[in-house]
């Protein structure tokens, strides 16, 4: 049979398998059979050859043969079978002698061996001119390309290169593909032998994956133990790591012991606004802050290198604008560094995490969770532990913006797990505080009083800067509102009064504190609680200031104030009502008129198109009540749900309780969960 289907199929006995060499080239002669070994391991055809070949006669005539044979492929290689054959039963001493002469001869071409290096290290050959080139290939790559440094280094071991000399190196490429592991055995080794080569690199190794594992504190140690005479270009990285963990004055030591960086490369450039912004957001003028760290992270991103780092420049750039109530600044640099590939795969979850809770706090919980999904699948490792208790806190605190009870309490025993496992350093404050809110409405502060502890404590070593205080303090406020404990409360309101002189932030926040408590103790003006509501919105906090503005509608003594504030709270968080065509919360003006023609009437739901029931024979609004009444809340507790007046959900009820027939509220339960047909369970 004939064709092109079989004009590469050797012509050989049935008997020919791959693992039998002899069977497949019987009758042929000696020379076809060195040519084919030779091309199996790596000689190509016109050339070069080896040397015992090249000045053999019938050579053209022992090529002819093969390809006639169906030995040799038309392009001059070797059939697979064929190939496979040769390299596993020829004799090793004969196979590593071709090899090393085709590394010889293609190197005397002055060409690299590229992938041949690659194919020979993994074949099981030894030789330090493979070694030192998959070496030199992986130093040119680590920063573009960790995962391919990794297997190359890896590769140059197997073909014989010593581990010390790389060591470092290996494990950069390990740390910036997420293998913390892996990166820190190999560190632990190196750091722990006397003039170990490469100590900065790898000590900024050990910082990085310290750092990742939620240790901050060590890293700083561990620059400690490097010493500002050994430290060199690595002196930003130390400052970052220093102050994180509540060390400004031992950061400001290094770096004034170690001469600048001369040259000003996009990295050092990058590294250097990182360490003075983050310098600046210590000082009474932190808004000179926020410039330098969102330049830092763009000569990050222009210089393209995954090096590692205790924090990267756009987290931090992200994490300042978060504290300055600038959250839509956060996530434009964020994105521009995920795009860019900011610090390696090992970073990825961390930026989108980040990117996650400004969404959150910008009150796009879908967004939230879609930056949440990439985060879980941006590597394949294993979230590191300080990802991981990033992870939890949000899910804590989309539970708790959710009024989701169930859902919050689940999240709250996943995150009491995630903190565990992490200290606190002043990259993590945010999540603490959000955490601490939830301890207090759970009644679960003790789990978290002693890591709070430790916050307060890093922020005094640093003289209570007010960019970083100032949303713990915030936190801390709405704990003691939670918590109903007015003693608790008055410290963090006078720190965020103090710090009303050097942040707007502050400001806003100590207006939003005492709007609460005056709603609380039902002693408040209307327009008041509407500034501090609509402050908290201006500075990426919409939920907050839409809580704030439902909970004062509903301890309003005038239909009025009702009415605004209750307009307010939908203009600022408009998902806080179901709309059946898709218009926004309805205005103050719209409402009042409603009032005006019925003052007993319940205010209209905006955008709800009354009296259009669907097949269960409610409207959408009641629908939303139903749900909420089966979870067991209350008219006031509906009310601030869904921002409505307790009234209004009352009204609400009434009317359902007429639609269903329902002669009580043990049948109206009965009835709903019939007609909303959800799966709710019995009482």
């Amino acid at each position: 049979m004939t064709g092109p289907d079989h004009a590469s199929q050797p012509t050989t006995s049935k008997d020919a398998t791959p693992d039998r060499p002899d069977v497949v080239l019987a009758g042929h002669n000696a020379l076809l059979r060195e040519l084919l070994l030779a091309l199996s391991v790596g000689f190509t055809l016109p050339g070069p050859l080896p040397d015992d070949l090249e000045t053999r006669d019938g050579l053209e005539d022992a090529v002819a043969a093969g390809k006639e044979a169906g030995l040799l492929s038309p392009d001059g290689t070797v059939v697979g079978t064929v190939q496979y054959a040769l390299l596993n039963n020829a004799p090793k001493p004969q196979l590593r002698a071709l090899q090393r002469e085709l590394v010889g001869k293609i190197l005397q071409e002055e060409t690299g061996l590229g992938d041949v290096a690659r194919e020979l290290a993994r074949s099981g050959l030894q030789d330090p001119r493979v070694a030192e080139e998959l070496e030199r290939w992986a130093d040119l790559v680590l920063d573009a390309d960790p995962q391919l440094a990794a297997d190359l280094f890896a590769e140059a071991l197997l073909a014989g290169a010593p581990e010390l000399p790389t060591a470092a190196r290996r494990a950069q490429a390990a740390a910036a593909i997420g293998d913390l592991d892996a990166a820190g055995r190999i560190v632990d080794r190196l750091l722990a032998m006397p003039d170990a080569p490469g100590l900065r690199l790898g000590a900024d190794v050990a910082a990085a994956v310290w750092a990742h594992r939620g240790m901050l504190a060590r890293s700083a140690d561990t620059y400690r133990w490097v010493g500002p005479d050994r430290i060199d270009d690595s002196a930003p990285l130390a400052a970052v790591a220093m102050i994180g963990a509540g060390d400004a004055s031992g950061a400001e030591q290094i770096l004034g012991a170690t001469p600048l960086a001369g040259s000003p490369t996009l990295l050092a450039v990058a590294l250097t606004l990182s360490q003075q912004g983050l310098r600046h957001t210590l000082g009474r003028e932190p808004q000179r802050a926020l410039p330098e760290l969102i330049r830092a992270s763009d000569m990050m991103n222009a210089a393209g290198a995954s090096i590692p780092l205790p924090e990267t420049p756009a987290a931090l750039a992200a994490l300042c604008a978060i504290h300055s109530g600038e959250p839509a600044v956060a996530d434009t640099v964020l994105s521009a560094a995920l795009a860019a590939g900011q610090g390696g795969d090992a970073c990825r979850p961390r930026l989108f995490l980040l990117q996650a809770w400004c969404s959150m706090q910008q009150d796009n919980p879908e967004e939230a969770r879609l930056a949440i999904n990439e985060a879980v699948k941006a590597n394949h490792w294993p979230l590191a532990p300080r990802d991981t208790f990033l992870l939890a806190a949000l899910e804590v605190a989309l539970a708790r913006r959710g009024s989701e009870v169930h859902e919050l309490v689940l999240a709250w025993d996943r995150a009491r797990e995630a903190m565990m496992h992490v200290s606190v350093d002043l990259f993590s404050l945010l999540p603490w505080g959000e955490l601490a809110i939830a301890a207090a409405r759970l009644r679960e502060t003790r789990r978290i009083s002693p890591s709070m502890d430790s916050a307060w404590e890093l922020l005094g070593r640093l003289g209570n800067p007010p960019l970083w205080s100032v949303p713990l303090h915030w936190a801390g406020v709405q704990a003691a509102l939670l918590g109903e404990s007015p003693a608790e409360l008055a410290p963090h309101a006078a720190a965020l009064v103090r710090a009303s002189e050097h942040s707007h932030l502050a400001s806003v926040l100590a207006a939003g504190g005492k709007a609460w408590v005056s709603v609380l103790a039902s002693r408040f003006e209307a327009s008041d609680v509407e500034t501090a509501a609509r402050g908290l919105a201006a500075v990426g906090m919409p939920w907050e200031g839409a809580r704030l503005a439902g909970h004062a509608a509903a301890h309003a003594d005038e239909r009025r104030d009702m009415v605004r504030l209750l307009a307010c709270a939908r203009d600022i968080h408009p998902q806080g009502a179901t709309t059946i065509t898709g218009t926004t919360a309805g205005s103050s003006e719209r409402a009042e008129a409603a009032g005006r023609q019925d003052p007993g009437a319940p205010l209209p739901d905006a955008g709800e198109a009354p009296g259009i029931p669907d097949s269960s024979g409610l409207s959408v609004r009641e629908r939303e009540v139903g749900r909420l009444l089966l979870e067991g809340k209350t008219y006031r507790e509906i009310g601030e749900a869904i921002y409505i007046s307790p009234r209004t959900a009352e009204h609400h009820v009434a009317r359902m309780r007429r639609r269903l027939g329902a002669e009580n509220r043990s049948e109206l339960l009965v009835r709903l969960r019939l007609a909303l047909g959800e799966g709710y369970p019995p009482p």
